[in-house]
């Protein structure tokens, strides 16, 4: 029977876990203390030995056998084995007893599309949920030793009502090498087509349903199937048991108490009693053998599965759910918080002290603001404010087009026709002369371009330092010796029109 302490720790309180150390069933104390009694035995007879029989030459030998294995003992990993191979063993554990095939969902969509009150409707949902137990039974009974002891032959089988005599002998005179816990769902995908043929299922996507539902109730038994079939490897687990039984049996010869080598020596402590080294035998074995009993949960352990209670509550619930429930309705009335805008059920005396906690509407909803009423004014952007860039990001805001790369700022002469380079004065050339420019949209650019000047000089100079210009060898001897600086400021409005590519003049 599975052990439940979870009420036990519904609350912490002073001494709640301390507690369970003193329970008995389903406790590492009773999966442990056989093998506990074995190597306190071992211990005591090699000190006993160590002590009383051993001569003087036979110790000092001994001490240098013990010395050495407890210096093995640090060679073998055992944190890192152990915890592996459990944490492997419990994911497995889990996910195995997700995949047992539960009927709930099923036996809703068979209640709601399979129709008729007469009695061939009743029998059609009945027969619809058996086949489905039925698989999930004979599943059961090829991985699990409870539910073989309680049907060991398929007479027992049909004794308890899961298969019919017909149905045995359709069932065994279908020949397969392997397991038949599927046929079941077949005759149920048969009965299924047949009803919708009849009516009883009255459109398609009604037995679309259905047919998804049982396939993920056989596939569920499919997986314990193969859950039972693949096991963990056995090298690592032989791997994990022979770390751990080595390990203990270098404590065995390395733990003891030794004598001092030379005579004057100072030994160690004499407590006759290894309290570490039991208490590390506690946790070591006591971690293999949790591993060891839940490797395969579908036995006979305290904490192994209870199927036989599983399969007893799968065809109670299932078969009052598509016969005594269907259609089976309680009269629809108006709720008791019809005409309240906000519902709010009553709470006890013992839970009346909830009430009085305000509900969580998030982590800054008591947070204080400035108490500065003009903190809180909007504010809006303004365009003469200067703003500062990066020299990296202030290469695109200084374009006048935003698509430009960045080679176009490398190569002046070749470049985007929209740039402009900067006169000899620090000034950009007016793309409308007759328009006077605001101070605060001139952007200056200086760059060193070993390449621009190569190529403009074959070019006449231009006034104004116009594309395809030279600069004079004063301006760029000094822009040899700086790095490339770019300055950006906001454009005003009067020049935003500007930035237009058909109102440059070339």
């Amino acid at each position: 029977m599975t052990i439940s302490y979870t009420l036990k720790v519904a609350n912490s309180r002073f001494g709640g876990f301390s507690k369970l150390l003193f329970r008995w069933k389903g406790s590492i104390y009773k999966l442990l203390y056989k093998e506990f009694i074995v190597f306190v035995v071992l211990y005591a007879v090699l000190s006993l030995v160590y002590r009383r029989l051993l001569t003087e030459e036979q110790k000092r030998i001994y001490t240098k056998v013990a010395q050495y294995c407890n210096r093995s003992t640090d060679l073998i990993p055992m944190s890192f084995v152990l915890g592996f191979y459990v944490t492997l063993i419990v994911n497995r554990w889990w996910a195995q007893y997700t995949s047992i095939p539960l009927p709930d969902q099923l036996m809703c969509v068979i209640s709601s599309n399979v129709h008729g009150k007469d009695e061939k409707g009743r029998i059609l949902r009945r027969t619809l949920i058996r086949y489905a137990n039925l698989s999930s039974v004979l599943i059961l009974r090829s991985v699990s030793t409870r539910v073989l002891k309680r049907f060991p032959t398929m007479d027992h089988v049909v004794e308890a009502g899961f298969m019919t005599q017909d149905e045995r002998k359709k069932f065994e005179s279908l020949h397969s090498d392997f397991n038949k816990y599927w046929i079941p769902c077949v005759w149920f995908t048969n009965l299924a087509a047949q009803a919708r043929r009849d009516g009883r299922i009255r459109d398609d996507v009604a037995l679309r349903l259905l047919m998804d539902e049982l396939n993920l109730y056989r596939a569920k038994c499919s997986m314990l199937f193969h859950y039972d079939w693949i096991s963990i490897p056995l090298v690592y687990t032989q791997v994990v048991t022979i770390a751990v039984y080595s390990f203990f049996t270098f404590c065995l010869i390395g733990r003891q108490f030794l004598e001092p080598l030379e005579p004057g020596q100072e030994g160690d402590l004499d407590m006759y009693i290894p309290l570490p080294t039991l208490l590390q035998f506690f946790f070591y074995a006591g971690w293999l053998k949790v591993a060891e009993q839940i490797i395969n949960p579908f036995g006979e352990d305290d904490d192994d599965f209870e199927t036989n209670k599983l399969i007893d509550r799968n065809l109670q619930v299932s078969l009052l759910s598509v016969d005594d429930m269907y259609q089976n309705l309680p009269p629809a009335v108006k709720d008791k918080y019809w005409n309240e805008s906000t519902a709010q059920p009553p709470y006890t005396t013992a839970t009346a002290a909830e009430t009085l906690k305000p509900s969580f509407l998030g982590s800054t909803f008591d947070m204080r603001m400035c108490e500065d009423a003009e903190q809180s004014q909007p504010a809006e952007a303004s365009p003469s404010v200067p703003r500062i860039q990066t020299p990296l990001l202030s290469r695109f805001f200084a374009a006048a087009s935003p698509a430009i790369s960045i080679k176009n700022f490398g190569w002046g002469s070749r470049g985007h026709p929209h740039l402009r380079h900067p006169r000899l004065d620090g000034g950009f050339p007016s793309p409308h002369p007759n328009r006077s420019e605001d101070p605060e949209s001139v952007a200056c650019i200086e760059e060193e371009g070993t390449e621009d000047e190569e190529s403009g000089a074959s070019k006449p100079p231009m006034p104004g330092g116009c594309l395809g210009g030279t600069r004079p060898p004063e301006a760029s001897e000094m822009q040899r010796k700086e790095l490339p600086l770019i300055q950006v400021k906001a454009p005003s409005s009067d020049s935003i029109g500007a930035d237009r590519p058909e109102a440059w003049e070339p």
